[in-house]
């Protein structure tokens, strides 16, 4: 009986939405001009997936559209791969939250569980919510090549998940517009055995 062959996952984060750098986690901005050229030089014109899942976000599943349509491959989107909800700070810069609310923003980074934006997502929630829709992801396309095109927040979750590293070290990971990861999970024994084969770089 022949062996399952690893599942291969690639992350992408979405490129530069419109209105550049800020917090806006459920807020609902497209890809800007940059954002654009920046997810089509992340993806070689050779690379072939066998699905692609997408936040459905703007500034994940129009891109994610698009590239399913190019390849001839099927699109999946799934809500629980949204990016975190960040509460008052939707839409703020950092600039911004360093001059409104001096130090909140760094115990945040440093400690996102204990330091949660008012009227933010609880951060054990969305780890919660990633976790299980990345676990049904590779349930589902066990043996397959995957594009996953979600976000910063969700990226870290899942290479935290794979990798064991403690949440409280989520931000830790650094994870810039259109970054990608590529997790190799190896399949048999107790549990499926996830590797992580490249992190950070457009290109593979």
């Amino acid at each position: 009986m022949a062996e399952t062959p690893p599942t291969l996952i690639d992350l992408l984060r979405h490129g530069e939405p419109e209105g550049g750098t800020r917090f806006r986690g459920y807020t609902d901005d497209p890809l800007s001009e940059q954002g654009w050229a920046q997810m089509r030089a992340a993806v070689q014109p050779d690379e072939q997936w066998d699905a692609v899942v997408a936040s459905p976000l703007l500034r994940c599943v129009e891109f994610a559209a698009e590239l399913a349509g190019r390849l001839g491959v099927p699109l999946e989107t799934e809500t629980r791969f949204q990016e975190i909800g960040f509460g008052e700070w939707e839409g703020r810069t950092y600039d911004e939250l360093h001059l409104s609310h001096p130090g909140r923003l760094d115990l945040f980074l440093r400690d996102p569980a204990r330091h949660t934006p008012p009227g933010g997502e609880k951060l054990d929630d969305f780890i919660e919510r990633v976790t299980a829709a990345w676990l049904e992801l590779l349930a589902r396309h066990d043996g397959k090549r995957i594009l996953l095109v979600a976000h910063g927040g969700v990226n870290r979750v899942i290479l935290c998940h794979a990798l064991q590293i403690p949440t409280q070290n989520l931000f830790r990971l650094e994870v810039k517009f259109a970054g990608r990861s590529r997790i190799r999970v190896l399949s048999g024994g107790d549990e499926p055995f996830p590797q992580l084969v490249f992190h950070g770089s457009p290109q593979p």
